[in-house]
């Protein structure tokens, strides 16, 4: 609470700081465009997109690497040069996992790019009407993300050992 009034003051008081720069009087009725504080916006929601293609990218390559996996098993199977680890057998198979894993980061980074474009046009017109307020939904959605991924890798690591 206290974080989010200070930075409502420092963006207050910067805006104010613009107004008088630009010969403007604190009784003016139009609003300041400060080009700065909406780069910064863009800049934030460019980080979100790059964060949420990672982890899109990620997904991809863990459900391909599952496939390899799965293909390669086969193939070392039907020529019979299958080495003798545990692996081979017909029940659990360690590689179900990423397939699960990698749709679950796919889809989780799509989401985080729907909502990092929705956080930036809302702040966007916060910071028009001089009413920021800051939002916590893609920090919370980036930390589960991350700790859905260290599980399930968690999961898979001890499942293949």
């Amino acid at each position: 609470m206290w974080r989010e009034n200070r930075l409502r003051l420092r963006i207050n008081y910067r805006i104010r700081g613009i107004m008088k720069i630009k010969g403007q009087e604190n009784g003016s009725t139009s609003k300041p465009r400060d080009r700065r504080v909406h780069m910064a916006n863009e800049r934030t929601f460019l980080a979100w997109i790059r964060t949420s293609i990672a982890i899109m990218a990620f997904g991809f390559v863990v459900e391909k690497f599952g496939l390899f996996v799965r293909q390669f098993t086969y193939y070392l199977s039907q020529t019979g040069s299958f080495p003798k680890t545990g692996l081979q057998t017909g029940g659990a198979q360690p590689w179900g996992y990423s397939t699960v894993l990698g749709i679950m980061l796919v889809g989780f980074g799509a989401v985080m790019g729907v909502l990092a474009f929705i956080r930036y046009k809302k702040v966007e017109r916060q910071i028009d009407e001089d009413t920021y307020q800051p939002s916590r939904i893609l920090d919370v959605m980036l930390m589960l993300s991350m700790l859905i991924i260290g599980f399930f890798l968690v999961l898979y690591l001890l499942h293949s050992i």
